[in-house]
């Protein structure tokens, strides 16, 4: 078994969705992960920060012998345990630290003197990162982009899903890219979402005379940014522009942002489920209160508020396309076809949902998913 896996064998690791063992601190795992990892440290949290203490201050050695002493004979015993059970469970694991050096080789070490093998990544997260991090920089790089774009609640994101060729960047930051966007599970970690967006990219099936298809967005997702180059490529694409009726786009918008929340939330906190849906609208209609200017926003609060007061009286959740009416034909069609004006020379193309997806797989070779060749 190959002991250490070195940099030109890291695509094929993470394509084939490889079962990681990261053994950095809770905090290094939290500010950010890979897709397939499980974290069970070595160190504790204080333990990591005294060890580190130690070795500026002492040296390496007296740094690794403070290491033995905190983690105890019973504690080293308790880790065993933990990590055979993931080893078992995964066999074709492999193993991680920060940089692929003292803690990863440790733990390497301690399972072989018990019969158990486990192959270490050479650099470690950090060097992960790294070759996702250049993989984005390899699509922002070429000119093998197609943006998909459209009113607001045009169906942009379930359009793409349907692509074989596209990246879903709302889905991957978990959140819908507007003010009402926000999901009940919170967004990723930065570092997680460029990470899972890397080994997406990885996943793809396209070569230098196809493209990759996404969708419009501006550089924040949330409260998650895209990385500048791939931005500022997106900038410079070719368009397909997505055109629906008001009525399909409210009853997309609807779909998403009212029927798939609601549930949402009634899944995940079934007694505070009116109110903390409620409190998700009327805060996001808030936040944009500035832009809609002080009459606007009132009119459309109290048609919002009237959705509500029907449903909490049983009365369905229909109501509320009434304010999402309003709120796309009085605020985010204007705007959005004052932000066309600045992307009318990208446009190369103008359709329905079909029209756009024939267009699509014209110029892409895409086929949509599940369909045969």
């Amino acid at each position: 078994m190959t002991e250490l896996i070195k940099a030109d064998s890291f695509a094929d690791l993470l394509r084939n969705r490889t079962a990681l063992l990261d053994v950095r601190s809770p905090v290094e795992f939290q500010r950010g992960a890979l897709p397939t990892a499980t974290n069970i440290p070595l160190l504790t949290d204080p333990q990591r920060q005294r060890i580190g203490t130690c070795y500026r201050q002492q040296g390496r050695e007296a740094a690794i012998a403070l290491g033995y002493e905190l983690v105890d004979e019973i504690a080293r015993e308790s880790l065993l345990h933990q990590w055979r059970e993931f080893i078992a469970q995964n066999s074709s694991a492999a193993l991680y630290c920060w940089r692929g050096g003292l803690r990863s080789s440790t733990v390497q070490q301690w399972l072989a003197d018990h019969g158990i093998h486990i192959p270490r990544i050479d650099g470690g997260f950090k060097a992960l990162r790294h070759f996702l991090l250049e993989t984005i920089t390899d699509l922002a790089s070429g000119e093998n982009l197609v943006i998909v774009a459209g009113k607001t609640g045009s169906g942009k994101t379930h359009f793409i899903n349907d692509l074989g060729n596209s990246l879903d960047l709302e889905g991957l930051a978990n959140h819908r890219g507007s003010a009402f966007g926000k999901r009940v599970v919170p967004q990723p970690a930065q570092i997680d979402f460029e990470n899972a967006l890397g080994v997406d990219l990885l996943h793809l099936d396209w070569s230098d005379h196809r493209r990759v298809v996404l969708e419009d967005e501006s550089r924040a997702i949330g409260s998650r940014c895209k990385r500048g180059e791939l931005h500022q490529r997106m900038l410079q694409s070719p368009i397909a522009m997505l055109e629906e009726t008001l009525q399909q786009r409210i009853d997309t918008i609807h779909l998403d942002y009212i029927q798939s929340n609601y549930q949402d939330f009634r899944n995940s906190a079934p007694e505070q489920a009116e109110e903390l849906f409620a409190e998700s609208l009327t805060d996001a209609l808030f936040r944009i209160r500035k832009r809609l200017g002080l009459e606007r926003y009132q009119r459309i609060s109290l048609i919002l508020e009237d959705a509500l007061r029907q449903q909490r009286n049983g009365q369905g959740i229909d109501a509320h396309r009434n304010w999402i009416e309003e709120l796309l034909t009085d605020y985010y069609d204007p705007m959005y076809e004052y932000q066309l004006q600045k992307k009318s020379s990208r446009i190369v193309f103008r359709g329905n949902r079909e029209e756009t997806r024939r267009w699509i797989q014209s110029v892409t070779g895409e086929r949509a998913k599940g369909e045969q060749i």
